[in-house]
């Protein structure tokens, strides 16, 4: 097979587009053309401060990879090449990968928790992944996508991320919530909520754009901390605070208003991967009682179709909406300057910008 183009990624601020050898197909692997895939906020960490997850110094324990790396785990397309023990899925076919790597031995994968193993790592961060004309990727994690637009696609990871972070928090129909950060899984974590019945969603945002968003995403009210002090404003709305926060912004500062934000005996969920340690007060949580979980990914392994399929069905029947999340889509060969350089800019309306290899 002729060489690709692919977005590798060697360090911080280093993305070089090369031309690189594909990948072969192993017996239970499946090639997928790659239609869409999206730049993360996990891969702009990667960009400003890593390596976190890939590899720098030694290969990863599971995969074998490290940098430099293809980058890219929002991903779908088309399967042009399957494997021959593959069964269950064939040439033509349009999916979503599920970018989980596991390891399948460790007491978590042996319990089915693939997404907690203890060398978990992802396509286009601990392996080769999407940004790139084409990727090999095993056929578990290619989930079909039926009629559904290929390029919205490219939407379902970071909305399972969301979907498994409302699952983790245990929303029901009627909670408060608030939302602190509504950057690409912000606005994913407030449709998860807008589903789930929770309501009244408070979102504290900075970036007028992504405040408009947010309301277009499902937000009932509409904070800007530049402007107002968040906690005032929230327990305004609610008494004595929320039900449940959601830090998705990955700071100092919103990692201890979410948990000052909610009520005595209110739960926290903390979805972000940070950059820097912080500095918080324990009291916080241990006189009111409040709950503090953690969510990372989703349900990955043999179990990879589970909230990758119910993301499916939701965008299929409407429930779930990819149109405020996209802003823009851009040719591989502009990743850095048009994808990368713009996400990092504090003055950037950008929110999910879509890499078409």
């Amino acid at each position: 097979m002729q060489c690709m183009d692919a977005a590798r990624y060697y360090g911080q601020e280093d993305i070089r587009v090369e031309d690189v050898e594909p990948d072969a197909v192993g017996p239970e692997e499946v090639r997928v053309d790659v239609e869409a895939c999206g730049i993360c906020g996990s891969d702009l960490h990667e960009y400003t401060a890593g390596p976190i997850f890939v590899p720098g110094d030694a290969p990863h324990p599971v995969s074998g990879a490290q940098a430099p790396l293809t980058m890219g785990h929002e991903f779908s397309g088309v399967i042009s090449e399957v494997g021959s023990d593959v069964t269950d899925r064939s040439e033509g076919e349009t999916v979503a990968v599920n970018p989980i790597i596991y390891c399948g031995e460790c007491p978590r994968c042996e319990a089915g928790e693939y997404h907690r193993c203890e060398s978990l790592g992802f396509v286009g961060l601990a392996s080769n992944g999407g940004f790139a004309e084409n990727v090999v990727v095993d056929a578990e994690q290619a989930v079909p996508l039926g009629d559904m637009p290929v390029e919205h696609g490219a939407l379902v990871e970071p909305l399972a991320v969301a979907l498994h972070a409302a699952r983790v928090a245990d929303v029901s129909p009627g909670d408060s919530v608030a939302v602190f950060g509504s950057g690409p899984i912000g606005l994913c974590v407030i449709q998860a909520l807008r589903v789930a019945g929770a309501g009244p969603i408070i979102v504290s945002e900075p970036r007028d754009q992504r405040r408009e968003r947010a309301e277009a995403c499902g937000a009932d009210v509409l904070i800007d901390p530049t402007e107002e002090d968040a906690l005032k404003a929230i327990r305004a709305e609610t008494g004595e605070g929320v039900d449940i926060a959601f830090d998705v912004a990955g700071v100092e500062a919103t990692y201890n208003q979410a948990i000052d934000s909610t009520r005595p005996g209110g739960r926290v969920a903390e979805v972000s991967i940070f950059e820097e340690s912080v500095e918080t007060q324990p009291n916080d949580l241990v006189i009111p009682e409040r709950e503090l979980v953690g969510s990372i990914a989703y349900q990955g392994g043999p179990r990879s179709a589970e909230e990758f399929g119910m993301v499916i069905d939701m965008l299929e029947d409407g429930r779930f909406d990819p149109d405020p999340l996209i802003t823009d889509r851009i040719e591989l060969d502009d990743i850095s300057e048009k994808g990368f350089e713009r996400l990092i800019d504090p003055d950037s309306d950008q929110v999910k910008i879509l890499v078409k290899p």
